[in-house]
């Protein structure tokens, strides 16, 4: 099969001139027991897997194939698969196994696994023709989204979704968005058909335009100061510079969630102005099968409208280097499958 792997982790600046991504093939992949063998259709281009190609996410298995966005195609299982058919389409999220014993995933917190396994780090994923999953970590796809639409809903989606929760956002309250790309634009749209008005601050002119068109009730760059205290808010940008300004803009007893895997330092805070009156500084670590399943119910009833930049799978460098720059609006997507595809 054809895949792209990463090679030698290396700047953004680098990834588009083969320093870190390789294209080539690979053998086809075996499903094992229990797992499914998918045909890749398209597969969403993350930061995670951004971080992963720069060297600040560090590789845990050697050439890993990136990507935890994957829409495909069943074509194969292995001994005892029951849930799904040949044929059938299925999504590939970023949780992509736990230990099912410790103390974690007994309480229902798997996403706090001691042992967990993610697709695209441990295991191989989506930049390739073939992949496989774990028959109990992957999901059906509501019929109402295309392969495109629903390829960043596995995980920008997905995350967007949890981070939603854990700020704590109150009915009807005030939620300030720091960053505005594949996730925030999805929970962005969460949160207002949930009755939320939303402020967003984001250094992309043409993320900005795209909150405005979501009808967010305020847009400004990454350092406006909203015009409202907010009651809740999220930081989807990697930028830790950006905690203290988030904190501030926060009402009494507001929550600020972290939402990535990756941030730069934070500066140091200041108690009395940014985390005083029981202001909340909270993280969001991966997921639960539960947040996802919630979630794709949640946006097939909306409908969510994901904004998609399409991209043939022999760009996938590009793609990677278009959103360390900020020239993807909304979520990248790579079309594995598509026929008029050359390499």
């Amino acid at each position: 099969m054809r895949a792209w792997w990463v090679d030698r982790p290396a700047p953004s600046s680098s990834v588009g001139n083969g320093a870190s991504l390789v294209f080539g093939t690979r053998p086809d992949p075996v499903a094992g027991a229990g797992e499914l063998l998918i045909k890749v259709r398209v597969c969403g281009v993350c930061r995670t897997d951004l971080h992963l190609a720069e060297g600040d996410l560090p590789a845990k298995r050697e050439h890993v194939v990136p990507g935890h966005e994957v829409v495909g195609e069943v074509v194969g299982m292995g001994p005892g698969c029951a849930r799904f058919e040949i044929g059938e389409r299925v999504g590939i999220a970023w949780l992509r196994g736990t230990c099912g014993s410790c103390r974690f995933c007994l309480r229902g917190d798997e996403n706090l696994c001691l042992e967990p396994r993610f697709t695209g780090w441990d295991e191989d994923g989506g930049y390739a023709e073939l992949a496989t999953v774990p028959e109990a970590f992957a999901y059906s796809i509501p019929d109402v989204f295309s392969d495109d639409q629903a390829a960043p809903l596995l995980c920008a989606g997905i995350i967007g979704y949890r981070s939603l929760r854990r700020s704590r956002l109150k009915p009807g309250g005030r939620l300030g968005i720091y960053g505005f790309g594949a996730s925030a634009h999805l929970a962005a749209q969460v949160a207002m058909f949930e009755g939320a008005e939303v402020y967003v601050m984001t250094r992309s002119a043409d993320a900005r335009s795209l909150a405005r068109g979501l009808g967010a009730t305020f847009v400004g760059d990454a350092a406006a100061e909203p015009p409202e205290l907010l009651d809740a808010a999220i930081l989807f940008a990697p930028a830790g510079e950006l905690v203290p300004s988030a904190l501030r803009a926060l009402d009494r007893g507001g929550t600020l969630a972290v939402a990535g895997i990756y941030l730069t330092d934070i500066p140091q805070l200041n108690y009395g102005a940014e985390l005083f009156q029981e202001r909340q500084l909270l993280s969001v670590t991966a997921n639960t099968r539960q947040d996802g399943r919630e979630f794709l119910a949640l946006a097939a009833r909306i409908p969510l409208r994901p904004t998609t930049t399409a991209y043939p799978f022999a760009q996938a460098d590009m793609a990677l280097s278009d959103l360390a720059a900020d020239r993807v609006n909304g979520a990248a997507v790579l079309h594995i499958a598509a026929d008029d595809d050359t390499a």
